[in-house]
């Protein structure tokens, strides 16, 4: 974490919550009123202190006048506004970091993983000291069938590239212990996926499995097209395996072509060779695609090592209600790369 201090004030000390809930948000002008009236009785029956950091990702609708309604009605509820919209997983990354509670829990704003699985969360990792609790999901049924064949195939290659501590079928909807918290901020991860990061700290880990159920509002926020972008990412951020598959490609394509060489030299020495184009056409464009394809992979990482070269944060905070000021008249602005 980069901070850019100028002039910096101490800030009040506040007592630390038992529990955080960080909750990415983007233009929910339509669910987030249904999920705070179905979030808030949960966390004051539990009779504990909590903050609920709402993440405002730049939402363009009614989003953020809706959220400072509710903040005004919901002490408990804190707002973090970013200056524009940096995704799901930068704003994940601001709620991590962000909050104060001994227990963080991180769930989406659309209810598609229930709130009332929090409880059983907290404890689960109070009695058996646990640092992680997955929130696992046991039937993917109001899922397409498209999205669960796709879901099952990135679970799949996941495990095979951080190994079986990754629970199946997990996705951001877990609890995290102010330890793993502190462990995942000390990371220099500069696009982090916390699907991958927090199995891999290997901390002890429990699991609570739930029925996910549908968008209780509006249309969703992760289109293939950032599923695609998830699943690229995740590979890329922990495995070098694209790199080691160029490299195989670059090792068959020059069997392949030696293997061609010695049938074209053989069929010339016994006079049996017939001019034509569709044998060299097929070399060629099997030649450019094992090419394309290896600069492809490469250009990943190379733009990757671009990124993390020039710092550029992954997010900007503008605004914190609980630091009760703005990008415009804040002291001290936070910068995380």
């Amino acid at each position: 974490m980069f901070t850019a201090a100028v002039s910096a004030e101490p800030e009040a000390t506040r007592p630390a919550p038992l529990l955080s809930v960080v909750m990415p948000i983007y233009n929910e002008q339509e669910a987030l009123p249904l999920t705070v009236e179905r979030l808030r009785p949960i966390l004051d029956d539990l009779g504990i202190s909590y903050e609920v950091v709402g993440i405002d990702d730049g939402s363009t609708d009614a989003t953020p006048a809706l959220m400072q309604k509710i903040h005004q009605d919901w002490p408990e509820f804190r707002i973090v506004r970013f200056a524009r919209n940096s995704g799901h997983q930068a704003a994940l990354t601001a709620g991590i970091h962000r909050a104060f509670g001994d227990y963080v829990v991180s769930i989406d704003a659309d209810l598609q993983d229930p709130p009332e699985k929090i409880p059983e969360m907290l404890s689960l990792a109070r009695e058996q000291n646990l640092d992680i609790v997955y929130g696992v999901r046991g039937d993917r049924g109001t899922d397409t069938v498209f999205k669960r064949r796709t879901a099952g195939a990135y679970y799949w290659l996941m495990r095979k590239l951080v190994g079986k501590k990754m629970p199946n079928q997990a996705g951001d909807f877990r609890l995290l212990s102010r330890a793993a918290v502190e462990a995942l901020k000390a990371l220099p991860e500069h696009q982090p996926v916390y699907r991958l990061l927090v199995p891999w700290l290997g901390f002890p880990s429990g699991e609570v499995v739930y029925v996910r159920e549908e968008r209780v509002a509006g249309s969703t926020h992760y289109p293939l097209s950032k599923m695609l972008r998830l699943a690229i990412d995740s590979i890329t951020n922990f495995s070098a395996a694209p790199l080691r598959l160029a490299t195989w490609l670059g090792v068959l394509s020059f069997v392949l072509c030696f293997g061609l060489g010695v049938y074209t030299t053989v069929a010339y020495a016994l006079g049996k060779t017939v001019p034509g184009w569709s044998s060299l056409f097929i070399g060629m464009l099997f030649l450019g695609a094992v090419q394309l394809i290896c600069m492809g992979l490469l250009g990943e990482y190379v733009g990757r090592i671009y990124s993390a070269a020039q710092a550029r944060p992954a997010y900007f905070v503008g605004y914190d209600s609980a630091e009760g000021r703005s990008a415009k008249s804040a002291k001290v602005s936070e910068f995380v790369a």
